[in-house]
């Protein structure tokens, strides 16, 4: 009875506040002030633009707005005569004095004109909030981010809302990896995307897109959302760019240049950079072993210290080509390589059951890597009129390389490895949005995607030859074809978007040194479902489902053993199947003069999920048990979260923005294996955790017009399956000086202040078939405190330059579309 009362008091007050926010002053309803806004010559809608309503001959706004990713806005002001004023920042800003607004009033199409004079001087101008909250996903402008300057796209994610990167590169999103990036629209064709992200310079990207809840229109990889990186491309007429340099402690430094040319119909656009970075880190795993009545066994502690350094060259080239004021084409070839050292050393101490020392051995692990990855993209957009009716085309190729050798030295042996992949990637798509009445959208699109993946690894002890228990050649093919279409419209305050994706999967994974071939053929339907509903100009109230795939990649997949320690090792499993997701999001977003406040609780229900499970291989050094950890589909995962974010502005030299994720995860299954004694062993993995993170970032001016950055991020202690990883606590800072008549920038930033971002793990593990266990305690830090000095320069470039009609046609194409309605 109470929750049927509380039901009713929850109704009477939504009902009561819808009404009042119909009302004008002294209760007169609100009529609505609509139309679009768009770019004279290109005719592309202007996202952002402003629209301020005034009294004649007053300045004071009685009412205002911004405009959509369509251009199209609304406004709710009492019956009356108004001046409307529409601005947009590098354009001039249109006035229509006078008007009288008795009702409903279309005011039709509004063109801007770039303002020339504006585009020509080089001026500090109004930035972009850092983080832009929409209703579908998160944009951080990385532009406006001093902390990341000199660094890369790592760097990047890791200062985006509800977006962590562990410190191996991993990137996760609401705490789960099981995610999806792409590179402007596009999957990251990389064979190791956690490397190559370390290796793209920040200031190559534009903003970055966080997609929780993606439509039927996207791929449906990624059981945990989609991060799309969109990368710079050039916005102002003529000649202009940026020159950035950077050098660093650790010993790190880069040079890089984002240049373009723009002509009425061509726009060039070219990035370039090389980098050099070196990477300290270390960690150390210290393990007690039992007997099966519990009594100490032995003690063995591992101290790592690690090496790592990289150089990088990446460049970027493309020509975006006016074809007709309504056909765009753009075509783009990306290239990086990359060469590298690691240089891992470990010690191993023993003890006995009394704790006296025994002994110490090493392993000095001393590898040489390189990659290499170049892709040609071309992207054809067809505008059939300037209400949204469009064909995008796009094609892409790719080959990609990574290898790794290294000579593994330990007394008295030594083994060389060899892991040589070779990647192939074709990408075909096509999406077609047609708007159908007033508020109305229907969209449809093919996508096919082709894959080859050779990956060569072998192990050899002494110079001799393979270990044919830890070497193999493995070859994946991936063929996906994918259909999709869905409809959106708009009824009154509500917005309504329903799809429904198709994909057949066909997948090839060949073990060519054991003879194992397997095909995995699969298809699947993937509904979505979005609703929206606008309770006023300043808040909107969304609820949404969709179902996702993630299928099993890269190292989770690969045989090859990771062979750096010789007690603690990884493998991955060809045998995994895909796991699939249902996500429910509902999500509220406020707006206030200085505060932007956005909330939403999400369910995640997942079927055959990806776990890591360390059972003992059956082999022993030194009388020490070898543990293998490898992925298996475990069973069922099922996460509950809540996480909001609040961008606070209260003056206009300090910006404030926080996020906060606070989520249970519970896990279901069990894994079944054989012994070294030929026994038969059930691991129960079952488990429940609470965990949360939090992030906060403050942006001040202090005097002398120096800005001031500081972050700091908590990760809090979070249970599994055979232990629990431990709280962990980060903070950077930065500061930045315009000099050169505001043409340059200094920027100086330090990187974990407090050398504190260490992941810290207990791990626990029991035979039950013979009663013995063991226990670990781990540390790992992929890389130490850093600081990084750069030096940014810009010619005919302002320092804040706004996003205008160089790319609203769509950010990058690849799982473009038409926005969501309303």
């Amino acid at each position: 009875m109470k929750k049927i009362k509380f039901a009713v008091l929850l109704v009477f007050l939504f009902t009561s506040f819808y009404n009042y926010s119909q009302q004008g002053p002294g209760g007169r309803p609100k009529v609505k002030v609509t139309g679009k806004v768009l770019e004279k010559v290109s005719k592309q809608p202007l996202e952002y633009a402003t629209i301020s309503i005034t009294a004649p001959n007053d300045t004071k706004v009685i009412a205002g707005g911004i405009t959509n990713p369509k251009g199209e806005f609304e406004v709710a002001v009492a019956p009356g005569t108004y001046d409307i004023k529409v601005e947009f920042i590098s354009f001039k800003s249109t006035e229509i004095k006078q008007k009288s607004i008795k009702e409903d009033t279309n005011l039709g199409i509004v063109n801007l004109s770039e303002d020339a004079a504006q585009l020509n001087e080089v001026v500090v101008r109004a930035e972009k909030s850092t983080v832009e909250i929409k209703l579908d996903k998160k944009v951080y402008n990385v532009g406006q981010d001093m902390i990341v300057k000199g660094g890369s796209v790592s760097d990047v994610l890791d200062n985006v809302p509800s977006v962590s990167v562990d410190t191996e590169g991993n990137v996760s999103l609401r705490g789960s990896d099981n995610i999806r990036i792409l590179i402007d629209g596009r999957p990251s064709q990389a064979i190791n995307v956690a490397e190559a992200l370390r290796q793209l310079p920040a200031d190559a990207i534009d903003k970055v897109e966080v997609i929780t809840n993606p439509s039927a229109r996207y791929d449906a990889e990624g059981g945990s959302g989609i991060i799309n990186i969109i990368l710079k491309k050039g916005k102002n007429q003529g000649f202009n760019g940026t020159f950035i340099a950077s050098a660093g402690i650790p010993e790190t430094y880069g040079l890089s240049a984002n240049v373009n040319y723009k002509t009425e119909k061509l726009n060039y656009f070219t990035t370039a950079g090389y980098n050099h970075r070196t990477n300290e880190g270390g960690g150390l795993t210290n393990t007690s072993y039992f007997n099966n009545n519990g009594s100490p066994k032995g003690y063995l502690d591992e101290d790592r210290d690690t090496k790592r350094v990289r150089d990088g060259f990446n460049g970027r080239a493309g020509v975006e080509w006016t074809l007709t004021p309504s056909t765009f084409w753009t075509n783009a070839i990306n290239y990086q390589k990359n060469t590298g050292e690691d240089t891992d050393l470990i010690n191993y101490n023993n003890f006995d059951a009394a704790h006296n020392f025994t002994g110490s051995t090493y392993r000095l692990n001393n590898a040489d890597t390189g990659s290499e990855n170049v892709e040609f993209t071309s992207n054809l957009i067809k505008n059939f009129n300037d209400k949204g009716h469009k064909l995008t085309a796009d094609f892409s190729i790719s080959r990609n390389t990574d290898d790794s050798n290294s000579t593994i030295t330990a007394s008295p042996n030594f083994n060389t490895t060899l892991n040589d992949q070779v990647q192939k990637q074709v990408l075909l798509q096509a999406d077609y949005v047609l708007p159908l009445g007033k508020g109305g959208q229907f969209e449809a699109g093919y996508k096919g995607s082709f894959g080859d993946l050779n990956n060569e690894y072998f192990v050899t002890e002494n110079g001799g030859a393979k270990d044919p228990n830890l070497s193999n050649t493995l070859e994946y093919k991936e063929n996906i074809n994918a259909l999709y279409t869905q409809y959106g419209f708009k009824v009154n305050k509500f917005s309504y978007l329903f799809g429904l994706r198709w994909e057949d999967t066909n997948i090839q994974v060949n073990l060519l040194e054991t003879n194992d071939f397997n095909t995995k053929k699969y298809n699947n339907l993937f509904p979505s479902a979005f609703i929206s509903y606008e309770i006023s100009d300043q808040s909107n109230f969304t609820a949404s489902y969709s179902k996702r795939l993630t299928r099993p990649r890269g190292r989770f997949m690969n045989p090859a053993v990771n062979y750096s320690s010789n007690v603690n090792i990884f493998q991955g499993n060809p045998d995994l199947d895909p796991s699939l997701t249902d996500k429910y999001d509902i999500g509220y977003i406020k707006r206030w003069e200085k505060v932007t406040f956005n909330t939403s609780a999400y369910f995640e229900d997942t079927k055959d999920v990806f776990s890591f499970v360390r059972t003992p291989n059956g082999q022993f050094v030194n009388g020490i048990p070898v543990i293998l950890s490898r992925p298996i589909n475990l069973g069922k995962e099922q996460k509950f979260g809540f996480e909001f974010t609040i961008n606070y502005t209260p003056f206009k030299w300090w910006k404030v923005n926080t996020n906060f994720n606070l989520y249970n995860v519970q896990t279901t299954g069990e894994n079944t294996y054989i012994d070294f004694n030929n026994n038969e062993v059930v691991q129960n993995l079952d488990n429940k955790a609470n965990t949360w993170f939090a992030r906060i970032n403050s942006k001040l001016t202090l005097p002398y017009k120096i800005d001031w950055q500081l972050n700091g991020t908590y990760n809090a202690e979070q249970k599994t399956a055979q232990g629990k990883s431990l709280d962990q606590f980060a903070m950077n800072t930065a500061f930045s000086k315009d000099i050169l008549k505001d043409k340059a920038t200094i920027a100086f930033n330090i990187s974990d202040i407090f050398n504190s971002r260490i992941m810290r793990s207990y791990t626990y593990l029991k035979n039950d078939t013979t009663g013995e266990s063991q226990q670990s305690y781990g540390e790992m830090q992929f890389r130490k405190r850093q600081f990084n000095l750069s030096f940014t320069y810009r010619f005919n470039k302002p320092k804040g330059e706004r996003d205008k009609n160089a790319q609203p046609r769509n950010d990058g194409g690849g799982d473009g579309g038409g926005d969501f309605p309303g």
